[in-house]
């Protein structure tokens, strides 16, 4: 499978978030960092995003496990 290289304008589009954001979160280490393709110019690899999407899909699915099992009393 092809990597796709992801420059930063088509990343906010993907994700829905602002530039800030996205370097926010790598700075706090919760976003991929990206790959230098020149002097100026940066990029991130499709299959990094995808495997950070999945991660993100899999904490949601935990979250939402997690909340329901609180709110579950046993009588």
């Amino acid at each position: 499978m092809a990597n796709k290289v992801y420059r930063l304008k088509e990343l906010k589009e993907i994700l829905g978030v602002g530039k800030s954001t996205i370097y926010c979160w790598i700075k706090e280490g919760k976003f991929p960092k990206p790959i230098y393709l020149g002097p100026r110019c940066v990029g991130w690899l499709s299959s990094d995003i995808e495997k950070w999407l999945e991660e993100k899909k899999l904490e949601t699915v935990e979250y939402k496990n997690l909340r329901y099992r609180k709110r579950t009393f046993s009588i």
